[in-house]
């Protein structure tokens, strides 16, 4: 370890205290009387549970799950109330930088804080041990690390708005059918013929036809190989296997590159495995019903699953969009006793509004530089997602410097520039 660094136990350079009752003055929405956020212990919208009158940390401070999610730290800038469940750390500036303790705080969940217990308690929290270089350094690492997660808030944030963007235009043509007639106007809106159909007991446009969603892909299943045989999986090195779990890790993203495990080519041909090809849209169709990802190579899934591969005419953007449309019918024809579940023969009976092919280039070509950015902003945001996970410890305990890491960051940054010039 660096001479720089000492230790200290929690509790001699903060202040460790649980939160209270609920207050009595709240208000599940903010108000001109309730400002103040008042947090529980939580990962959802980070513990929010509503708004006080008066705040009980005015200083910045880290608040840590202490049941449930055990050791889940939040920085917390402004001030707020924390309540039962939540132990709030108030550092002494003087010793010890806020941001430097959170992301400590975040290392030692990643070593199991808690993982093992069924609550945290303040006294215990105090008798750990913290290891601190000179409060400059804790600011300089602190530093580092911010920018890290900065530019990945940044890029959610555009990925959200290039989300939305894409969204409204599939919602006004394909829901609202107000896509640009031949005038360029929106079509339902300035007066295009709507014609009644039976089958999904609404208006649609004149001239477009009726189907079920197994028209716009063809739509397969997936199976489980022997986990008896290690020679059927392996980890990075074969064809991805997806699971629900997966999808559900990978919360937030559009596109999955592979999940936590692979499957060998034998492995492949024991469950009888279909290997789908890129573009492939994932439906979870049991536990839960209703994760969607679109795959960014070839891939195959387990049980949990009806994928909609783009082989017949409609593309990815269309196809993830359409069934995203249709989840609260596919939740509501699932079926099961122990956990609902939908066949692929009642998807594939799900009737859809099939829109002229003039109309869907016009979209594909529209969605298609959209569905690119947001991909390689997920990409790129995996990439320092990885980068600060791997940096976290080794600047916490000194295996390099916060000047060792600027100058090789400094020098990614400009091949970075470099390739893309080409």
């Amino acid at each position: 370890m660096n001479s720089e660094f000492k230790i200290f136990k929690l509790g001699d350079v903060a202040t460790i205290f649980a939160g209270g009752d609920k207050p009595q003055i709240f208000s599940n929405i903010k108000n001109n009387e309730c400002k103040i956020p008042v947090f529980a212990n939580g990962e959802t919208k980070d513990g929010l549970q509503g708004y006080t009158d008066k705040a009980k940390v005015n200083e910045p401070a880290v608040t840590v799950s202490a049941r449930g999610t055990i050791g889940y730290a939040v920085l917390r800038k402004e001030p707020f109330v924390p309540i039962v469940r939540l132990l709030t750390l108030i550092p002494n500036s003087e010793r010890l930088e806020v941001s430097f303790l959170y992301y400590y705080l975040t290392l030692y969940r990643q070593k199991g804080l808690g993982s093992s217990q069924a609550q945290l308690i303040a006294p215990e929290l105090s008798n750990r041990t913290i290891t601190t270089p000179s409060l400059h350094t804790q600011k300089s690492i602190a530093k580092v690390l911010s920018d890290l997660d900065a530019k990945i808030e940044l890029n959610n944030q555009i990925n959200s708005e290039l989300e939305a963007m894409a969204k409204t235009l599939y919602d006004y043509w394909f829901v609202q059918f107000d896509f640009p007639n031949e005038q360029g106007k929106p079509y339902k809106s300035s007066g295009g013929k709507m014609v009644y159909n039976l089958g999904l007991k609404r208006n649609i446009p004149d001239g477009w036809e009726v189907g079920n969603l197994e028209e716009i892909g063809t739509i397969f299943g997936g199976s489980t190989p022997s986990k008896e045989k290690s020679e059927y999986f392996s980890c990075g090195e074969s064809t991805p296997w997806i699971t629900p779990k997966d999808l559900s890790m990978n919360k937030g993203n559009k596109f999955i590159t592979r999940g936590d495990f692979d499957v060998t080519e034998i492995g492949i041909k024991n469950a009888s495995l279909k290997i789908m090809p890129k573009g492939t849209v994932l439906l979870s169709s049991r536990a839960p019903i209703g994760y969607l990802a679109i795959s960014r190579g070839k891939v195959t899934t387990n049980q949990g699953f009806k994928s909609f591969v783009p082989d017949k005419g409609f593309s990815t953007h269309f196809i993830f969009y359409t069934v995203q449309k249709m989840i609260p019918t596919i939740i509501n024809n699932a079926v099961g006793s122990t956990f609902k579940e939908v066949s692929g023969t009642t998807l594939k009976s799900i009737k859809i509004p099939i829109p002229v092919k003039s109309i869907l280039e016009i979209f594909d070509k529209k969605v298609s530089s959209i569905f690119i950015r947001q991909d390689l902003l997920e990409l790129e945001n995996q990439q320092l997602s990885e980068l600060r996970d791997w940096l976290l410890p080794m600047l916490m305990n000194g295996q390099v410097t916060v000047k060792e890491v600027e100058e090789r960051l400094s020098m990614a940054a400009e091949q970075s520039v470099e390739y893309n010039k080409r």
